[in-house]
């Protein structure tokens, strides 16, 4: 799958560029920017906006045809200059449309809130996804890909972001069915996976992102694989938004504990970044950082004798965070009636 930032992607759009730059081309760039002009005046409205846009597209496919510039194109070059079409004028009117309604910002608000509770506790097991089927490597690849989707602008480089990330996917399931001599992997495992990899990458603005290329990408090339992946995707959204314990194989109670206790363990975590004393670490004590989830213990291969007073004072500070951190799990715990015994029992057999 090409790349948005790719060689080849970066050059069909300068070549689209440099050709409606020759004075043959006058007549086409003025279309384009009467098109922009029309829509100044109008309150921005994403959807009125997607389909003025639409027909915009097949009435430029049908100038091209009968440009001399494109007299003699195959249908590959007119393509190109449709995709050009598409990146320039949605580069444009990409801050008028993207996230730009009060009821965007609010949906990409609760979506990006919901997946970082989730983040929290959602494993694979609680989307039925078989062990063999687990694969670190793979799965990180498919959270980066769909973590590049908000630094684009066009909707087909946002695109080719989420098929990259599903092709990951897919490639897979592939391996692991030919390795294992297993039947094809379909949809009842493909759905699953991209689930679990949209809540690992919390991409930003999901609802916007996902909005913008369904109104905006060509609608002749949203279908087949590309239409199968994009709604997917947007099936993995829904279900996030709409999660509930029977969705995760789990209690509704656990899951509102779940959920409960993932807040509570947001509220801390920004309390601390807020604090001057939880944000403090000392230079020597970066050098010796080696928890993976940040500078949460600088001290671990410290020798006692080997601090200073100011690192003394430090983890003296670090020491009295913990132990206000534990008081106020401690206190949620019981404010929900769990008994503390029986969930670390339950910690230590899943782990």
């Amino acid at each position: 799958m090409e790349s948005p930032s790719s060689a080849a992607s970066r050059v069909d759009f300068y070549g689209f560029l440099d050709r409606m730059r020759r004075p043959a081309a006058a007549g086409l760039f003025r279309s384009i920017k009467s098109f922009l002009a029309s829509l100044s005046p109008d309150e921005p409205s994403a959807e009125d906006d997607g389909a003025r846009v639409q027909a915009f597209y097949a009435a430029m496919e049908a100038a091209f045809r009968e440009h001399p510039l494109w007299a003699s194109a195959t249908h590959q070059e007119i393509d190109h200059a449709l995709e050009g079409i598409e990146k320039y004028i949605m580069t444009k009117l990409f801050d008028r449309n993207f996230a730009a309604s009060a009821e965007d910002a609010a949906a990409n608000a609760e979506a990006s809130e919901r997946i970082g509770l989730l983040q929290r506790f959602v494993r694979p097991q609680h989307l039925d996804i078989p062990k063999v089927l687990h694969n670190e490597a793979s799965w990180l690849l498919a959270v980066k890909e769909l973590q590049k989707i908000n630094s684009f602008k066009s909707p087909r480089d946002k695109l080719l972001c989420v098929m990259s990330c599903c092709q990951v996917i897919n490639n897979l399931l592939l391996n692991v069915s030919m390795s294992n001599d297993r039947t094809p992997s379909g949809a009842d495992e493909f759905l699953p996976i991209l689930i679990y990899i949209t809540i690992k990458a919390n991409p930003p603005h999901l609802h916007s992102n996902l909005k913008f290329v369904q109104l905006f990408r060509r609608e002749t090339k949203l279908v087949s694989e590309v239409e199968y992946y994009l709604t997917n995707l947007i099936s993995a959204k829904m279900f996030i938004v709409n999660v509930d314990g029977r969705s995760l194989s789990m209690e509704e109670n656990e899951f509102q504990m779940h959920m409960e206790t993932a807040k509570l363990g947001t509220q801390i975590c920004a309390a601390s970044l807020s604090s001057p004393q939880g944000s403090a670490t000392s230079t020597r004590g970066l050098q010796k950082q080696t928890d993976t989830e940040g500078s949460r213990f600088p001290f671990m291969d410290s020798e006692t004798e080997s601090l200073t007073a100011a690192e003394v004072k430090q983890l003296h500070g670090l020491y009295r965070q913990v132990v206000t951190r534990y008081t106020s799990l401690s206190k949620a715990l019981r404010k929900l009636s769990i008994d503390e015994d029986q969930l670390l029992a339950s910690v230590d057999a899943d782990s």
